[in-house]
């Protein structure tokens, strides 16, 4: 019988444990959609513009009142797919956070009036978003990789006042010493036959060439963009969804430099108005200088640095560890205000 009392006391400490963790769950998982059809987290969200009305596509992951990222993917006008990786991560950390498609983007409305292919009108974009998933200045945290990288530092410079941290990821403040580290560095790696080729083809503005992505995936895009042997599918995919148009007008034909509408962007001398605690992500291999992401750490008020060694300019995959290790770090910090 002296059993009876230490076993029961094992199997109700058990069965309270299981229940607080299902109640845990239950509220993560649980959106407030009782009287509505139950859509996995996405929804439709409408937005405002020059031009009219339209909707963008996003999707929640989680409940979190205190945690709420905002992930914004590049391209321009790629789609969240490729920043998929971040699921299994953010989940486990009990992180709120959305994936979304910028207006123009597969998943998204496509309107074609080109006046909306703005850093102004997408930053104006970003914060009818926040109001729309209850997002301030407590819990709202914005994530962005290349252009959504510059989409973030902008969207900061305006309406920091509505954020509790930030975190770009892979992009330089200057979208001209961007050009200059491709032209000077990064195109020096290759052969010289090979960077002849394609001199030649840009030269001729012959960029719809086959010949012209033929060259430059192999012998840049795997060593700078994406370094793994097996592309993830879900970079697979949001290769196949992007918007070309939008793509060209704003960062020109390819990822070997900058020559559309953002060629000429720079706010590094701006980098001290961000006031909000914020982490700068480079990488070894990437397009972007590494140490100019460095630099970049140290001209805002907050910053921290996050180096990837083994990483290129997507590092959440290629440098997965070091990266997602990192950037969970930085938000659980800012979190409980150990920054």
């Amino acid at each position: 019988m002296r059993y009876i009392i230490p076993l029961a006391t094992i199997l109700l400490l058990g069965s309270c444990k299981n229940d607080t963790q299902k109640s845990t769950l239950n509220d993560y998982f649980t959106y407030n959609v009782e009287n509505s059809i139950e859509s996995a987290g996405v929804k439709m969200i409408p937005i405002k513009t020059p031009v009219g009305e339209f909707k963008v596509w996003t999707k929640r992951f989680g409940k979190n009142p205190k945690i709420k990222i905002l992930l914004l993917h590049g391209g321009p006008a790629m789609t969240h797919e490729y920043m998929e990786c971040f699921e299994t991560f953010f989940q486990r950390e009990g992180f709120e956070f959305y994936e979304y498609d910028q207006l123009g983007s597969y998943y998204s409305d496509q309107p074609k009036d080109s006046i909306l292919w703005t850093t102004e009108r997408f930053v104006e974009e970003v914060e009818q978003v926040r109001k729309a998933i209850g997002a301030d200045k407590n819990n709202f945290y914005v994530l962005g990789n290349s252009w959504g990288g510059i989409l973030a530092m902008e969207y900061a410079l305006k309406y920091q006042q509505n954020m509790k941290g930030l975190l770009v990821a892979n992009m330089m403040a200057s979208a001209p010493e961007y050009g200059k580290y491709a032209d000077e560095v990064l195109s020096k790696q290759m052969k010289p036959e090979v960077l002849a080729e394609i001199r030649a083809l840009e030269s001729k503005k012959d960029f719809s060439n086959p010949r012209y992505m033929e060259i430059l995936i192999p012998n840049y895009y795997q060593q700078h963009l994406c370094r793994l042997k097996e592309w993830p599918d879900g970079l697979n995919r949001a290769s196949k969804h992007i918007n070309n148009e939008i793509y060209t007008i704003m960062q020109g034909p390819s990822e070997f430099g900058i020559s559309g509408r953002l060629a000429k962007w720079d706010i590094k001398n701006r980098l001290h108005e961000i006031t909000v605690p914020t982490l700068m992500i480079g990488a070894k291999y990437d397009t972007m200088d590494p140490k100019a992401m460095e630099e970049q750490s140290k001209l805002v008020k907050k910053g921290r640095y996050l180096y990837c060694p083994n990483g290129s300019h997507l590092a959440m995959w290629d440098d997965q560890k070091v990266f997602m290790n990192g950037v969970i770090q930085f938000v659980n910090d800012v979190n409980k205000e150990n920054f």
